[in-house]
């Protein structure tokens, strides 16, 4: 097979030297066939380099993003709008899909992947031939690019997901355990965007002693072992794990996968999906720096060109293939270990009318898709059987004072649990007495909302509650728990969110019975294109999600820390969360583990881990969070039968007894800003 490989790209070669000499014959279409086939070109030139130096790898990684980066950008094929105004909507369209989608090559030549760069190869020429021979109609194009699709998909889910499951394909392994971490340089050999802060970060974390290294390490490895041990799940057959970081973390990561080895489990690490084939819309797997998250944005729904009821139906059968071929490697993964960053400057994206986008029947498709992969994904990883933790660091674009930053970060992920178990208990001995919770904003925030609470058959050995203590969701400070959808009705509004990397201004759902039934924000100014964001990127393209969670955030400390350094809009929801009430649409926390017995310190059962869509078998593969700050906060009270009030949170302040200690790093804040007028 090596050798038909080698000859097909020997070809390929050929091929696109007569594109670059003959292109002239496609007219008006010329200059994208030259500067493609060039792009082609330098891919083909970096995987025919056998021993790749950190000099090469550098000037290629720099040379090779800057053609997307800001400025560059909005003058390139890359760019929908700049494909469609030189050559109209269809071929433009087109057109810069196929440039995305030849630029994704540049990962399979670093990692010296033929099969791959081979059939990116081949498909622009087979596109350039038609054009060629002037029977180039879009449609032809479109059935070509879906043929591609179809033809190779299998090939590459079977990898893909291989990956995800086979610790022998340790390409990111070998970088993280055996470079020398001292010399950034290493940081191109993964084919990732490198940018001052991969460099930066690895910097930093290079200057802490090796002690403080292991402890942020062990943060980590702890809280995804203890999501074994709280779940009462059995740990005994499972050999791997896999780690999801940014890179620049390699000292910590390498540590973590060392004190992993020490639990019995093997590091699984791949990069974040590359092609409309495997990316997705949120990223998962090793990731860096955006060079330009427009680009990206532009590019999201580029499977729209060839995603159909024939190919989703295809797909699934690959996974399906996949995962069956690849079953005991899926057995014995326990589950994600994710360490996450925050602190890029909040994007707002440019909506673009040339932007490729999902039908309302391709819409359909992807939900049904998420749907029917995850129970595949389900009945390989089982969920009842595996953990997960995540926790998060900033990086140096949060400014100037990033390693104060990192330091408080590294605090608040390791306050006392003990001190948190006690009072959260307080919090939870309130609302467990409520039928219902009203939530309501102050100042401008419109949030008026009433959360319904399930009935428990046992109070005395049930709770609706749990009392979060920092295990698998790092820091510490909630309780949580899955509402009752009927009666949960009202309005959920926050000024501003940063959620999957969009920043959304003037957020605003409606529920009814649990369900959204309208929603809107203030990011663009024409309301269709407010709702088409909200849609995709919350609603993952369905017309309504339930509400899945209702938490109440403890980590007054963390919003000290965010109001101090006035990052609050660029922590990530994984710390947000902690700092005020907030509501996760989608499914529930305990979503397809609803029978595995969960308890609180104090030994109450956690019993409100079902809502009535779960109960029915209905999931919906996904769960935002989304939280309003303490300072928009103008009430919390709960309800109970009868109609007597016992207030919990009163201006932005915990007045529940018991609870009062929590306003403390809060007074600080007060204070500070005294000082401050």
């Amino acid at each position: 097979m090596s050798g038909i490989l080698q000859e097909r790209h020997e070809l390929n070669r050929d091929g696109l030297e007569q594109v670059r000499k003959n292109c002239e014959k496609t007219n008006e279409f010329s200059g994208f066939f030259q500067e493609t086939a060039q792009m082609l070109q330098y891919l083909n030139g970096i995987y025919d380099v056998p021993v790749k130096s950190f000099d090469q790898l550098k000037q290629w990684n720099q040379e090779w993003y800057g053609q997307i980066c800001p400025g560059v950008y909005e003058t390139g094929y890359g760019n929908p709008a700049f494909s469609v105004e030189k050559f109209g909507k269809e071929y433009g369209r087109i057109f810069s899909f196929l440039y995305a989608e030849m630029r994704s090559g540049f990962i399979d030549a670093i990692e010296g992947r033929l099969f791959d760069l081979v059939i990116l190869n081949e498909l622009f020429l087979e596109i350039y031939q038609v054009f060629q021979e002037g029977d180039a109609s879009p449609e032809r194009i479109k059935k070509i690019i879906f043929d591609h699709m179809r033809d190779y998909s299998s090939d590459i889910f079977e990898y893909r997901i291989r990956e995800q499951l086979d610790p022998s394909l340790d390409f990111a392994v070998k970088i993280v355990m055996e470079s020398d971490l001292q010399n950034p340089d290493f940081l191109y050999q993964y084919g990732e965007y490198i940018s001052e802060n991969e460099i930066r970060t690895l910097e930093y974390l290079n200057s802490l002693p090796k002690e403080k290294l292991q402890a942020i390490a062990r943060t980590y490895v702890e809280g995804f072992h203890e999501g074994f041990i709280v779940n009462n799940i059995d740990m005994s057959r499972k050999r791997t794990v896999n780690i999801r970081y940014t890179i620049g973390f390699e000292p910590v990561i390498r540590e973590a996968v060392l004190q992993f080895e020490e639990i019995g489990l093997s590091p699984v690490i791949y990069r974040s999906g590359h092609s409309s084939l495997t990316k997705g819309l949120v990223k998962v797997g090793y990731v860096s720096t955006s060079p330009n998250p427009q680009y990206e944005y532009d590019h999201r729904y580029d499977q729209a060109l060839y995603f159909d009821n024939r190919f989703m139906r295809h797909k699934l059968e690959c996974y399906r293939n996949s995962y069956e071929k690849w079953k005991e490697e899926a057995a014995v993964l326990a589950g994600p270990a994710c360490m996450e960053t925050f602190g890029e400057k909040p994007f707002l994206p440019e909506n673009k009318e040339a932007n490729l986008r999902l039908s309302d029947r391709q819409q359909e498709l992807s939900v049904e898709f998420q749907k029917k992969s995850s129970e595949i994904v389900n009945e390989y990883i089982k969920p009842d059987e595996r953990s997960f933790t995540i926790i998060a660091y900033p990086i140096p674009e949060i400014g100037d004072q990033f390693e104060e930053i990192f330091e408080e970060v590294v605090k608040v992920n390791t306050l006392d649990q003990n001190k948190y178990r006690e009072i959260q208990q307080h919090l939870i001995d309130a609302l467990d007495r409520a039928v219902e919770v009203h939530i309501k904003g102050t100042g401008e925030n419109q949030t008026d909302l009433y959360v319904s609470m399930h009935e428990m058959e046992d109070p005395e050995k049930q709770t609706n509650f749990e009392n979060c203590l920092a295990d698998v969701n790092i820091p510490v400070g909630e309780v949580f728990t899955s509402p009752k959808l009927a009666g949960t009705n009202g309005i959920l509004h926050v000024g501003e969110v940063y959620l999957r990397d969009l920043k959304f201004i003037d957020l605003k759902l409606e529920f009814k019975d649990g369900k959204i039934v309208s929603y809107t924000c203030g990011n663009f100014q024409e309301e269709e294109a407010n709702q088409a964001l909200i849609k995709e990127s919350i609603l993952y393209n369905r017309e309504t999600l339930p509400m899945g969670e209702f938490a109440i955030g403890t980590n007054t400390t963390a919003y000290a820390m965010a109001k101090k350094y006035d990052i609050l809009y660029q922590l990530p929801i994984l710390i947000v969360e902690k700092m005020g009430p907030h509501f996760a649409v989608g499914d529930t926390c305990y979503s397809h583990s609803e029978d595995t017995k969960v308890y609180n310190p104090d030994g109450k059962e956690i019993s409100a881990k079902h809502n009535e869509c779960s109960i029915e078998g209905e999931y919906f593969q996904c769960h935002t969070d989304i939280t309003i700050p303490y300072e928009e906060l103008g009430e919390i009270t709960a309800i109970e039968l009868g109609g007597k009030e016992v207030p919990v949170i009163r201006n932005g302040r915990f007045v529940l007894p018991g609870t009062e200690t929590l306003n403390e790093p809060l007074t600080d804040i007060g204070q500070v800003s005294k000082m401050k007028r």
